[in-house]
């Protein structure tokens, strides 16, 4: 049967097919999908249950209910430095996972490239793939995980549409600087370039880190496309409620193509969503203490157990180099590496290389994370500790 080329040239997500094995093993701790297994807030559940109340059960507008698109407004408006009309510069869309891909088709003619930074989020190369594009990748070297502003420079052609920026970074933790994200700048205005800035992990930063929105930064406001959802620092991954920020003339292609994708989102989470966005900096003090306490856990019992990990200052995973175990174990691939893992500790992780576009890049590397209660992280503790 003759079936689609394009979607021959990638396989379904590594991350999410890593969660379906974890079940498989009963009493595994499953730290390679990122979501909570903890409560979201209860006054944002009863947000959405008092919506369902209300009868909110029918289409919102296409492109976001009314009272988040404000509240979208004025959260942008105090922490990222933004000023955006709710009327025309914001996408509701199904997460981030849609955003992404409503805004890669609204601006994607074929035959452009797309600059990825890998390593990645694994939907990027994908959903390139399926706009049309051409993904082009531009590495970020560990431990600090920095780009080399040559090889940046050496990847923009005539053909460039636009570049991916995930600050903070999944799977590293890397938090983009403003130095380096005003060398982009630099690129896209010379090439005539957008920047799509996925910033869903925007509140989860340590040591001192800053999160800057390119779009805030000068000259931006018609070159970037920023993407956001409730999904990490609201914990509510399953509620699927995203949304993009852009200058009017793109977010009229986004509109479009998120109308016949999947014409809206959920329309009572929406106002669960509306009121997430409203809570005050306590909140925020408090999503940035729990998870520091979190990524110390994990990180000294990785360590500890020898596979080696790299210090994230953003988001909630850890990626690390276990050369050296893998030669112990006669391991030859970050697949072996994850499935050893989960059979002989118990941990499910995700395997390095679904974050790499290249053979063989990645392949002693595995990913944790942190996104547990602490009842969670102690448990992996103890079974991490049947390596020492």
């Amino acid at each position: 049967m003759n079936l689609s080329r394009t979607t021959k040239q990638f396989s379904e997500s590594v991350i999410r097919e890593m969660t379906r094995i974890a079940r498989k093993y009963p009493g595994s701790i499953n730290l390679a999908q990122g979501f909570p297994d903890f409560s979201a807030r209860k006054e944002i559940k009863a947000a959405a249950i008092e919506a369902i109340k209300r009868d909110i059960n029918q289409y919102s507008i296409t492109w976001g209910s009314q009272s988040l698109r404000e509240a979208i407004g004025r959260k942008v408006s105090w922490y990222n430095n933004l000023e955006i009309d709710p009327e025309r510069m914001v996408t509701v869309t199904c997460g981030a996972t849609e955003a992404m891909i409503a805004s890669l088709k609204a601006v994607i003619n074929p035959g452009d490239e797309v600059i990825i930074f890998e390593p990645f989020y694994e939907n990027y190369g994908p959903d390139c793939l399926l706009s049309g594009a051409n993904p082009r990748y531009v590495s970020l070297h560990p431990p600090s995980w920095d780009f080399h502003l040559d090889e940046l420079e050496r990847v923009f052609t005539e053909n460039t549409k636009a570049i991916i920026i995930n600050t903070p970074n999944n799977p590293t933790g890397k938090v983009f600087s403003r130095k380096e994200l005003e060398q982009v700048i630099n690129l896209c205005l010379q090439h005539d370039c957008i920047a799509i800035t996925d910033e869903i992990y925007e509140h989860i930063i340590y040591d001192g880190q800053e999160h800057v929105s390119i779009a805030s930064l000068p000259e931006m406001h018609d070159h970037s496309i920023t993407i956001n959802s409730i999904s990490k620092t609201y914990s509510l991954t399953g509620w699927r409620v995203g949304w993009t920020l852009a200058c009017e003339e793109i977010t009229a292609e986004i509109k479009k193509v998120h109308d016949f994708l999947t014409v809206g989102a959920p329309a009572p989470l929406q106002e669960g969503a509306a009121r997430a966005l409203a809570m005050e900096q306590g909140y925020y003090d408090w999503l940035s203490a729990f998870y520091s306490k979190a990524r110390e856990t994990i990180f000294n019992a990785i360590d500890a157990a020898g596979l080696h990990p790299i210090q994230p200052r953003g988001a909630y995973y850890i990626m690390c180099d276990c050369k050296e175990y893998m030669s112990s174990k006669a391991l030859h691939s970050s697949m072996d590496l994850a499935m050893n893992l989960l059979e002989e500790v118990g941990i499910a992780t995700v395997p390095g290389e679904s974050f790499f576009s290249r053979d063989g890049k990645g392949k002693s590397m595995t990913r944790f994370c942190f996104c547990k209660k602490e009842e969670t992280l102690n448990r992996a503790v103890e079974l991490l500790e049947r390596l020492h």
